[in-house]
């Protein structure tokens, strides 16, 4: 995982942000908080902060009894929440057909051109960081800092599931060629063009929708066969201890 700039509990909400997106914690897995102190090499304070703003954040889930858990989101709300954030995201890219200066094109065709790199190169991982770039220039490009700000907001909340539809068959290839129309939109000053064609870039309908649906219902079975793997390893370690000991005595 990458390291990110920010105070520790930013630092460690970002990698368990990173986890959840890459189905290392999937939905309605319970967050151990010790495993994750060991595991990022932090004290329980930090850690409890980056939890508590996950939380807040609708990501994951403090059950009494239970403890932390990774948020699980219906079919339903998950449409909803796509279709928010076609609409904020199709209003950045109108704006910013409209107020992006040469200097902000430059930066968007850098962008754009790293994402070519990794679509190329068949990279998932290097495609979705290179994306997350590629959107934000839009967000900036927007020069409307609430907006900004809103979007962003929502994109973290569906990071998990914006990265699984790379996992899909010839959805990062198809991605990058709905890039190249949003460029060639925005830089054209077209901005009923250009939040069209990002609109249909975010919403999940039809096919991808049935496509996101089963990548989550395929992480939710890996999570389950994970935890009775580690639950009956548990199990044997701890009868083999039993049988040691009573060998001793």
């Amino acid at each position: 995982m990458r390291p990110k700039a920010g105070t520790r509990s930013e630092h460690v909400r970002e990698l368990i942000e990173e986890g959840i997106a890459t189905g290392s914690f999937p939905p309605g897995m319970r967050l151990d908080e010790m495993e994750l102190a060991e595991r990022f090499n932090v004290s329980r304070t930090p850690l409890r902060e980056a939890l508590f703003q996950l939380a807040s954040a609708g990501i994951v889930v403090m059950q009494p009894r239970r403890g932390t858990v990774v948020a699980e989101v219906t079919p339903h709300r998950l449409v909803e929440m796509f279709e928010v954030m076609g609409e904020l995201e199709a209003l950045c890219a109108r704006l910013s057909a409209r107020r992006m200066s040469a200097l902000d094109h430059q930066r968007l065709l850098e962008a754009h051109r790293a994402c070519e790199r990794a679509a190329q190169a068949m990279d998932p991982d290097a495609y979705y960081y290179q994306n997350e770039q590629f959107h934000q220039q839009i967000y900036d490009g927007s020069h409307n800092g609430f907006l900004r700000e809103q979007a962003t907001a929502l994109h973290r909340r569906l990071r998990p599931y914006r990265r699984l539809q790379l996992r899909v068959r010839d959805r990062l290839p198809t991605s990058f060629r709905e890039h190249e129309g949003i460029v060639e939109a925005i830089i054209a000053g077209d901005a009923d063009l250009s939040a069209q064609r990002m609109r249909e870039h975010v919403v999940v309908q039809g096919q991808r929708f049935a496509d996101l649906i089963a990548s989550i219902a395929g992480l939710h079975r890996e999570s389950m066969a994970q935890a009775a793997n580690d639950e009956a390893q548990r199990a044997t370690s701890g009868a083999t201890t039993a049988r040691t000991r009573r060998s001793l005595t």
